[in-house]
């Protein structure tokens, strides 16, 4: 009975084994690929360019899924896929710099972000007709219903924003280096992660009213952004969400922030001013990092931390206006290498010796005068 029940173990724990390693992956002409529950997922383009058809079937089963980043920094100018696919992955043609034109077939039902990012040369994404998921308006790809949108192609110079649209996607527009401005229309709500990403051409964005969430690194490395107002309804600055805008000379932070995201304003290099709300209570680590013309900033008392490095490699950084009082500064958790921020007393202290000590000088010299004329006298 042992020795059944010790067979049973074995066989139990040889089955877990089994399943639970990795899928080897095999290869056919230009794709290597893996086969899973019967269905077959190209992981990598392996041909050397030219017109690419995407097999239908590979080791006799059926193309479902083209995987995460299968395609990157391929050299091919156009792409077809077979009508087995209902799975395009995150990243699947990005940077693909010769790629000029893509045709979704109607059984996609799932396109991860940054599928199309970063492809120079492409025109256009085409979306058959029948597909129940995803639609093309003016060669950029939308939801079906029109409320967000997907993927832009890198060759697009300029976008009307419909007004049915209610988010713009993750990586939506990265990498659309022809971009000089956009309107956002006050229907979105929501700019997601990478939105915007690389824009390097972008100067201008009106960002709506109606705008409640800026994702990580939305305008990040947009270099040529010269100003940005952030929407009232905004409460979280995300991570890097307009770091290394080299061109950024003022932004505008409205009452209701209550975080400013690590790297939020990293490398901002001609930003010369900010005026931080009342609402904030959190500067996260490296918001301010390398803002080399930082020259003044203010504090508001409700702050209670601040980051590490967050004022750091701000060489012009000479006017901090604390807000608060003195025992609220000294409450602040100020994190490692903020030289530039007094260490233990407030700002405002500071300020106010500051005046006194220039009362003193003048009654002083005031005295001085008036004695002179008096032994003149």
């Amino acid at each position: 009975m042992k020795r059944f029940l010790a067979l049973i173990l074995a066989a139990i724990m040889l089955a877990a084994a089994l399943a639970l390693s990795p899928v080897a992956a095999e290869t056919s002409g230009d794709f290597e690929y893996e086969i899973a529950d019967g269905k077959a997922t190209v992981t990598k383009y392996i041909g050397s360019g030219g017109d690419v058809t995407i097999p239908s079937t590979l080791g006799g089963k059926p193309v479902t899924t083209i995987g995460e980043n299968a395609f990157m920094w391929s050299w091919f100018t156009s792409v077809t896929i077979p009508d087995s696919v209902t799975t395009i992955g995150k990243g699947a043609f990005y940077d693909c710099s010769s790629l000029t034109s893509v045709t979704i077939p109607e059984s996609v039902t799932s396109i991860g972000s940054s599928a199309f990012a970063d492809c120079d040369l492409l025109e256009s994404i085409n979306v058959e007709s029948g597909n129940k998921e995803y639609k093309s308006i003016d060669g950029i790809l939308y939801s079906k219903d029109g409320k967000t949108i997907v993927g832009c192609p890198g060759l697009k110079s300029s976008v009307m924003i419909p007004d049915s649209v209610t988010m713009i996607g993750d990586w939506a527009f990265s990498y659309c280096a022809l971009f000089t401005s956009v309107t956002i229309p006050d229907s979105v709500i929501s700019i997601g992660e990478g939105a915007f990403y690389n824009c390097s051409s972008l100067t201008n964005v009106t960002i709506p009213e109606s705008v409640t969430s800026i994702g990580e690194k939305a305008f990040n490395e947009c270099s040529s952004l010269t100003s940005v107002s952030i929407p009232a309804g905004v409460t979280t600055i995300s991570e890097a969400a307009f770091s290394m805008c080299k061109s950024l000379t003022s932004v505008t932070i409205p009452d209701g922030v209550t975080t400013i995201g690590d790297n939020a304003f990293t490398g901002c290099d001609l930003l010369t001013s900010v005026t931080i709300p009342e609402s904030v209570t959190t500067i996260g680590d490296y918001a301010f990092l390398g803002c080399d013309l930082l020259t003044s900033v203010t504090i508001p008392g409700s702050v209670k931390t601040i980051g590490d490095l967050a004022f750091s490699e701000c060489p012009s950084l000479k006017s901090v206006n604390y807000t608060g009082s003195e025992d609220d500064w000294n409450r602040i958790k100020i994190g490692k290498g903020n030289e530039p921020l007094p260490a233990t007393h407030s700002p405002f202290i500071i300020v106010i010796a500051s005046v006194c000590g220039a009362i003193l000088i003048a009654a002083a010299v005031i005295i001085i005068v008036v004695v002179k004329k008096k032994k003149k006298n």
